[in-house]
Order: C-alpha cells, then structure tokens, then sequence
C-alpha cells in the first residue's frame, strides 16, 4: 500500500476515534501549532436554590378555628382566603341570634382598628404629597395642640408618642361604659382631652404603647390638611380607586346598610346575657375604629395596599419597616400596620381590630399574592378573638403533619392573649 494511503486511513480513523468521543478534532494547522497551556476549571459547587413551595391554605384548618372561635363563645365567625388558587370562603354559626341567619360571607360588618390601617394610607399619601413630613412634629400643623413637641407624625403612626388610650377608663366596666357611649357623638378635641387628662405613658418615641389617641390625632391631621372631612378622603382616595363597594365610614350614624352582621358584646359578669352593640355611632374612636367593610373588600384593600397600588416603593418600605411589640419575636407594629411572623417563616401584614361586638383580622402576605380576612360577632371575650387567630396559622402555613407538636405560632396564639385594641375583662 502506498505511504500515503496509509496516512489517509489512519488521519480517518482519528476522525472518527474523535467524532464518537464528542471531542471537536484538531485541523493539521492547529495540529502543527504550539498548544497554550491548559487554564484549570474549577466546578460550580454552589447550589442551585429551590424554590420554596406555597402551601395550599389549609381550610380544614381555617374551620376549626372558626369552629373554636364559635365555641368559645361568638354566635358565629366566618373568613375569606384569596391566594394564586383562587378565592375560598367559609363561614359558621349565625349573624343574627335572634333569627337565625345563617353566617354570611358576602355581609358587612364593624372593622374596628383595621380603620388604622386606612388612616396611615390616607396620612401617607398625603406626605407623598409634600403636605407634612414624618418626622416633623404634631404641633406643626396643629399648633398647641399637644403639651410636647417631640411627638412626631411617625410617633402616632408607631404608638410611639406616649399619648395615653382614653378607651381604659372609657370602657372598664364594659357594657356600662358601652351604653354611655353609644350614641355619643364626640368631638376630635373632647377625645384628645380625655387622653391629655391621663399621665403619659412613655417619652416620645422610646417605646410602643398602643393608643387610639394617636389615631385620633390622624383624623385631625388629615382633616386640617385637606380640609375635608376623613370621610371624604378614605372615599376618594382608597374606596373609590379600589371599588370596595361594601366599605364605607358613615359616622356618627349609627346603622350598617344592606346586608350586614349583628354584633354581641360580653357583660363583664359571667353568665349575663350579650348585649347587641350592632348600632352604634362608634364616634368614640372615629378615624381609629369606625370603617364598616366586608371579607372581600378587606382581601382587596389588604392586597392593594402590598401590591403598590396605593402608595410609592418609598412610603411602602417606612410603612412595613417595624418594631417588636412584645417578647415573642413574632409581632410587629410598622406604620400603622402589624407584622405577624408565622411558624412556617411566612410574614403577614395588616391589622386586628376590635369593637364592641366584633373581632377582625385582615392580613395579605408581602407580595400581596395571598390574604385572609377573618371576623367574629362578639367581643371582651378574649378567647374568641385568640381562636380567630388561628386563621392565620391554617391559611397561610397550610395543613402540618398529623405528628407535629405546637409550633412557635401556635403557642403565640394559644397561650397568650391576642393582641387587643380595647381592654378585655375575660
């Protein structure tokens, strides 16, 4: 065979040699050519994060809170989830005792301090304005009101003024205190009297120490610098723009229109019979306590509010930026808006609140993707508010394994009173 014949067939067999190992052949240029030195590869160890699940809302869950919320106590209780999977709602018991009616999700009812959360949103849109700053003080823009000028906007906002609660004293006998109050109409100013004639409770801004006066004094600011009634503001400014149909602030009347649940306030004695606190002006808290909503239109407001509708990325980050309320290391309190850290690592914002025969939380994760609104029809019972908190564990931290013993969250709830914006005498 001639010499280059062979070369051929062993240049080929190479070829193919190279082709079958995946390996790109050298050309003979590249063959003659010096190699540069080998650079060593170092492997990519670093691992590939997975993504975290979202568990499904456990409304087995959900129910048995309800359930327990209900034999603790509440004629009936009802929440309404909204998530990616769409909108799940249960209720039990019943809205009215007196007839019978069924609990309904679609029913208004009285939201008691979610109204703070409403009231911080309206304030803050008003500092995006450039019409008051946070850090600026109250008197600025309500000259003399107030006996210190440390107190700051952002000091109310984070029950951080030391302005004391004038409802202690207004409802330490409950259901006398109740009747005293309900048909009162007050004024803004007779409310801030009430609490200047109580002792401080703290510096300003050294530590949290809830308050409805300082949510009070928010009406006021929000009222001076639109000058328009707060009414007006929360109706232009958030119910209008999101369509909350079934929201509203009628003060000082003292009916809930159309469709609506009936509320029952426990006497302080055991074994006296519930009071129906249904009507009343709810003039005693006012821009703290006084907005009528429904499930839907809480899930609504709450998501909005997370997803950037109602306020910049700047005031969003002050709102949510927040400090412990207690030694739990699971409850904070931001701008008007509480923080509860679940057993699972989910965090949710939003607000409790209480009036007289009705406990609510109105809670929606951070990316606004997920949230729960939860009532009960009584109140000064404060282990029927402690059992509606359990909404939350269920809907967003979804069913735990059978075997699972009390998870930190479970504990908060369960062995500890639940956060309260009225004094409870149970």
């Amino acid at each position: 065979m001639p010499l280059t014949s062979h070369r051929r067939l062993v240049v080929n067999a190479t070829l193919i040699a190279a082709l079958a190992a995946g390996v790109a052949p050298a050309t003979s240029a590249s063959a003659a050519a010096p190699q540069a030195p080998a650079v060593p590869q170092t492997a990519d160890t670093t691992p590939t994060p997975t993504p975290t699940p979202t568990p499904a809302p456990d409304m087995e869950g959900v129910v048995a809170a309800l359930n327990a919320a209900m034999a603790n106590g509440a004629p009936g209780a009802m929440a309404r989830f909204s998530g990616p999977g769409g909108v799940q709602s249960r209720a039990v018991g019943v809205r009215d005792r007196v007839n019978g009616t069924p609990m309904d999700v679609r029913s208004r009812f009285r939201i008691g301090s979610v109204s703070k959360t409403f009231s911080t949103v309206v304030l803050l849109q008003l500092v995006q304005e450039g019409r008051l700053t946070l850090d600026s003080p109250v008197n600025t823009y309500l000259p003399g009101l107030l006996p210190d000028d440390r107190i700051t906007v952002r000091h109310l906002l984070t029950h951080r003024s030391g302005l004391a609660d004038y409802t202690d004293p207004m409802f330490a006998n409950t259901v006398p205190g109740f009747e005293s109050v309900r048909n009162r109409v007050f004024g803004y100013q007779e409310l801030v009297d009430l609490s200047l004639a109580l002792p401080r409770t703290t510096e300003p801004g050294v530590s949290y120490k809830y308050s409805n006066a300082n949510f009070v004094v928010v009406g006021m600011l929000i009222e001076k610098l639109t000058g328009r009634p707060v009414a007006d503001a929360y109706q232009r400014r958030i119910f209008k723009p999101l369509k909350l149909r079934d929201t509203s602030y009628v003060h000082p009347e003292t009916r809930i229109a159309g469709r609506h649940v009936r509320g029952y306030l426990y006497p302080d004695a055991a074994g006296d019979p519930l009071v129906d606190s249904t009507e009343q002006t709810v003039s005693w808290a006012q821009s703290a306590g006084a907005v009528i909503s429904s499930p839907a239109d809480l899930n609504t407001f709450t998501k909005a509010l997370m997803r950037g509708r109602l306020l910049s990325p700047a005031m969003m980050d002050a709102m949510t930026t927040v400090t412990p309320t207690d030694a739990t290391g699971t409850r904070f309190y931001g701008l008007g808006l509480r923080r509860y850290d679940l057993s699972c690592g989910a965090q949710v914002y939003g607000h409790t609140g209480t009036v007289q025969g009705f406990y609510t939380y109105a809670f929606s994760t951070r990316d606004g993707r997920r949230s729960l609104s939860a009532m009960a029809n009584s109140s000064n019972r404060g282990a029927v508010n402690t059992a509606l908190g359990g909404t939350l564990e269920a809907a967003f931290c979804g069913k735990k394994p059978a075997a699972a013993t009390a998870s930190r969250a479970d504990r908060d709830f369960s062995s500890l009173p639940a956060e309260r914006d009225l004094p409870e005498r149970h």
